[in-house]
């Protein structure tokens, strides 16, 4: 306690975090409804394909559909350059 009051950028509390993973926990429950394993696996790249674009700050439709433009141009070396938030976006 005393550390964090002599540091003001110290937070108190985990709030903040506990917003940041709150889809990933309702992403949780809703893996049990998927109807199948393959399903399930669809629905988790799904969220964390819109949780990537949304910490980043981007409209993943307007991402996509700049990759896909992209994609023929790149290298599997320069593949990463694709990724949201690599610096291009």
């Amino acid at each position: 306690m005393i550390r964090a009051l002599d540091q003001g950028d110290l937070h108190l509390d985990n709030n903040w975090v506990k917003i940041k993973i709150r889809s990933l926990a309702l992403g949780r429950k809703n893996y049990l409804f998927a109807g199948s394993h393959q399903g399930a696996k669809w629905m988790s790249m799904m969220y964390s394909f819109f949780g990537s674009c949304q910490m980043h700050g981007l409209n993943p439709r307007t991402w996509l559909q700049a990759t896909l433009e992209q994609i023929k141009e790149k290298t599997i070396n320069r593949i990463e350059e694709l990724l949201p938030g690599f610096g291009a976006w």
